[in-house]
């Protein structure tokens, strides 16, 4: 019965808290206008400080996941909201570069251990039946959902306040981290995939960061051996990487050509209400596309992002090119929304909570690396050309690589369970 009741408590909580705890509030339609104007830092110097975020994750994912295994999800989980709410404090207070990239360490740890437990504490408190997959697709779509709502509200608000004074949007994204940490606190432990016998061993086992990493390396290793977890694996942490480069690109876009600073929240908040309204209806682009869903989301968004640099090179007419740019954006975010909720639920779906957590750990592994590389990749092209010449070229590599992936694919993800081979659903169990 206590059992039960902290399942049904975690899955209410959870909704909850993701629509304040997903992501920062408050910040994404003005942090580059933070950098930039009020922090004085170069574009270039922005591009580089978050490719530095995706690093310090990979160098902390192993002593992360040691304290995930040790302390379990749900102080793991209180601990990494409270590393994101140090990153806003350190970001308000900081004084040039370096102190941006201290923050970026504290956001970092703080991601990489939210990106671990989240989805997870969700699998774990449902049932084990044929409907967990898509029940868990509803709930974190509607979670989702709302938190692209309350982010346009949020954005709408960055935009004005920061035209009043700079810090307001950030102290008010430092308010939400806080509520985080303190929804973070309500919820329960569960692990119902594991035996007693397992529980005790793995507690009486003293874990250290050379076992850790021995253990992700053969992890990976099993995981890789999985055609179907590699090609997943490899295309999200990709296509991920691309939507949060393009979250920079498009700012300075805007910035480049003139938008005013209280039209940026504006802009991002009906962009954010689109976002959720598609991450709602996750499911019904699934039933639509079906093993087709990755494909429809994502070339869209490599082509779109070449127009958009394109539009602002020439910025001819320049109501024209503002209409074009939320044309561009609005089906950037149309893919967005539904992405990261179908991703989760392809990559977890026919696995025990062991398997699970390792696929987590491989996943936000790989998305940090390539996350890293776009934004490295961006900050030296800055520093020769412009941001629409960046954005063009940016855009004809992603689009190349998605297709090269999406061709890879096919015949190895979207099968049905009796398509598989029995190899491939032993990888998933553990076995």
């Amino acid at each position: 019965m206590e059992l039960t009741k902290a399942k049904k408590r975690n899955v209410e909580l959870f909704v909850r808290y993701k629509m304040f705890s997903w992501d920062m509030l408050f910040y994404y339609a003005i942090v580059f206008l933070f950098f930039t104007q009020v922090k004085h830092i170069s574009e270039a110097d922005v591009f580089l400080a978050e490719s530095a975020y995706p690093i310090f994750k990979v160098i902390l994912l192993i002593p992360a996941t040691i304290v995930i295994e040790e302390i379990g999800k749900r102080r793991s989980l209180i601990i990494g909201n409270m590393f994101v709410f140090l990153s806003i404090i350190t970001y308000i207070f900081s004084d040039g570069f370096f102190s941006i990239l201290l923050g970026e360490f504290f956001s970092a740890l703080g991601y990489i251990i939210k990106g671990v437990c989240e989805a997870n504490m969700l699998y774990d408190s449902l049932e084990k039946d044929e409907k967990r997959g898509i029940n868990f697709s509803r709930i974190d779509g509607q979670a989702t959902s709302w938190y692209y709502y309350i982010d346009a509200i949020s954005s709408v608000a960055s935009g004005f306040l920061f035209s009043i004074n700079g810090y307001l949007p950030m102290i008010c994204c430092a308010g939400t981290c806080l509520l985080s940490v303190i929804l973070s606190l309500q919820f329960k432990e569960i692990d119902t995939d594991k035996t007693v016998g397992e529980l005790i061993r793995e507690d009486k086992e003293k874990t250290t960061v050379k076992k850790e990493w021995i253990e992700l390396m053969k992890s990976s290793k099993t995981i890789f051996s999985s055609s179907r977890l590699k090609n997943l694996i490899l295309f999200g942490a990709i296509f991920s990487g691309i939507f949060s480069v393009l979250t920079m690109l498009r700012s300075g876009l805007l910035s480049d050509i003139g938008v005013p600073s209280q039209y940026f929240g504006i802009i991002f908040a009906i962009l954010g209400i689109i976002s959720g309204i598609s991450a709602k209806n996750q499911s019904k682009f699934h039933q639509a596309f079906r093993n087709r869903t990755l494909m429809k989301l994502s070339i869209p968004v490599g082509i779109s992002c070449i127009l958009m640099g394109i539009l602002c090179k020439f910025n001819v007419i320049y109501i024209l090119t503002i209409i074009g740019l939320l044309i561009l954006f609005f089906i950037q975010y149309v893919a967005k929304g539904p992405f990261h909720t179908l991703i989760r639920r392809y990559l977890n779906n026919f696995t025990d909570t062991n398997m699970r957590t390792k696929i987590s750990s491989c996943y936000n592994l790989l998305e940090s690396l390539f996350r890293g590389l776009f934004y490295f990749i961006a900050s030296l092209l800055l520093r020769c050309t412009s941001t629409d010449n960046v954005t063009i070229m940016l855009g004809c590599i992603f689009t190349i690589i998605l297709v090269l992936l999406l061709d890879n694919m096919k015949g190895k993800v979207g099968l049905k369970p009796e398509e598989y081979d029995e190899k491939e659903l032993d990888i998933l169990q553990s076995k």
